[in-house]
């Protein structure tokens, strides 16, 4: 598994995040068995993308688990930690809303 410079500094900062999680899986067992572990974190909001509100030891609890379900030579899970001005810049076009309000607030 590599990490980015970025994902390194913000696991370890502590915090809780908003994480959202895609994934690409190519045998049918193995992509249910992802989406129900990813389900238990998170909300689905395409086929195979959750919005997570993850601390650090949750996202390292679910890395662990993945590394267990997926094959590491077919598959691949990205996971990506927004902070609070990221989350404000998403955008959706069609349905859909963002689904886990920001952790922090600047005031």
């Amino acid at each position: 598994m590599r990490f980015s410079p970025l994902y390194k500094a913000h696991v370890f900062q502590g915090m809780r995040m908003f994480t959202i999680i895609s994934y690409d899986v190519v045998a049918d067992k193995r992509r249910v068995k992802v989406a129900k572990l990813l389900a238990g974190y998170g909300k689905r909001v395409q086929y195979s993308v959750f919005e997570c509100d993850l601390g650090p030891q949750e996202l390292i609890a679910i890395g662990r688990e993945l590394r267990g379900l997926i094959d590491l030579n077919t598959d691949s899970v990205r996971c990506y930690r927004l902070d609070e001005a990221a989350v404000q810049r998403i955008a959706i076009y069609g349905i859909g809303t963002v689904t886990t309000q920001p952790t922090h607030y600047l005031v």
